[in-house]
């Protein structure tokens, strides 16, 4: 493919091209104490593989993480991830509820969503990008380009 052609993109099963839910999450600060978290999750066709967590707190701009969304999918029925990010499905008390615990350098913190919210938008991001089709709406030679022409100077 030359500079010049437009990079072939699938074409969309909706004209929506991203989708978002806000969520009231709720931070565990430890056993039967809980403290509400303003939360959105995001997806983009444009990175099909991720979905974003933006984590609004005391600050003026979200904290974001961003983790696999086959991450999150396998999250909702059972245990997985290692290092900064692991999610598994709620029992007892937190039945009905998808855990994801976030890890950095100043510790951990477990948020707690509802499972129905986190499978309705994960049925959303499914609508735009089939699971397993992620590749298809991945532009190499346009990712290749900006590497090979990332620090060289212009024209």
């Amino acid at each position: 493919m030359t500079g010049r052609e437009t990079p072939h993109v699938p074409p969309q099963r909706s004209g929506a091209e991203a989708t978002a839910l806000d969520l009231d999450l709720r931070a565990v600060v430890c056993p039967g104490l809980t403290v509400r978290v303003k939360a959105r999750l995001r997806y983009d066709v444009a990175e099909p593989y991720a979905v974003y967590l933006d984590s609004h707190v005391d600050r003026a701009e979200p904290i974001t993480w961003m983790f696999a969304r086959e991450l999150l999918a396998a999250g909702v029925t059972e245990e997985v991830g290692l290092g900064d990010v692991s999610i598994r499905p709620g029992a007892g008390e937190d039945a009905g509820s998808v855990l994801v615990v976030l890890g950095g350098d100043e510790g951990s913190v477990v948020l707690r969503a509802r499972a129905a919210e986190v499978t309705s938008f994960l049925r959303r991001a499914d609508r735009l990008v089939p699971p397993g089709r992620e590749h298809e709406y991945v532009d190499l030679d346009g990712l290749v380009r900006r590497l090979l022409g990332h620090g060289r100077p212009g024209p």
